[in-house]
C-alpha cells in the first residue's frame, strides 16, 4: 500500500514522501496515528499544501532554535563540587544539573538535548554542545570548580 507521510518517521522517511508500507502498518498504525494518508489522486494535490505548512513551521522553529542558541551561547555556568585529590570529582556533572542550572537563569533546555560525550568527572572548564533541533546546536561554556 502506497501511503503520503503527513509527518517524519525516522526508519520510514521525510514529511511528503510517498512511500510503499504494509497494508496492515498503514491500517493500523500510520493512518489511525495521523502520521499518513493514502495516496490518492485528492490527497497527492494536497501534498503541495501540507510542504508548504510544513516548511513554514519549520522555519518559525529553526528561528526560534537560533534565537535560543544566541541566548545559551551568551551564559556560562559554574558550578561547585566536591573534589578529591587530582581533581577529580565525587560522582560526576549530568545533564540534568545542567538542564537545572540554566533553568535558573531562565533558559529552560530539556536535559535530552545536551549531548555530553564523556561523563564529566574532573575540575575544569568544558564546552558542552545542546542540540536545540534543525541542525541548531549551542555550545554551552561550562567550569566545574572545588566546592569549599
Amino acid at each position: 500500500m502506497e501511503v503520503i507521510l503527513i509527518k517524519d518517521i525516522p526508519s520510514l522517511g521525510k514529511t511528503g514522501d510517498v512511500v510503499k508500507v504494509a497494508t496492515g502498518y498503514a491500517r493500523n498504525y500510520l493512518l489511525p496515528g495521523n502520521f499518513a494518508l493514502t495516496a490518492s489522486t485528492q490527497n497527492l494535490k494536497q501534498l503541495g499544501t501540507i510542504k508548504k505548512r510544513d516548511e513554514k513551521i519549520k522555519e518559525t522553529e529553526k528561528l526560534s532554535a537560533q534565537a535560543l542558541k544566541d541566548k545559551i551561547e551568551a551564559v556560562s555556568i559554574t558550578m561547585k563540587k566536591k573534589a578529591g585529590e587530582e581533581d577529580k570529582l565525587f560522582g560526576s556533572v549530568t545533564s540534568h544539573e545542567i538542564a537545572d542550572a540554566l533553568l535558573e537563569m531562565g533558559i529552560e533546555v530539556d536535559k535530552k538535548k545536551i549531548a555530553i560525550e564523556e561523563h564529566i568527572k574532573r575540575l575544569g572548564d568544558y564546552t558542552v554542545p545542546i542540540k536545540l533541533g534543525l541542525e541548531v546546536i549551542a555550545n554551552l561554556k561550562l567550569s566545574v570548580v572545588k566546592e569549599g
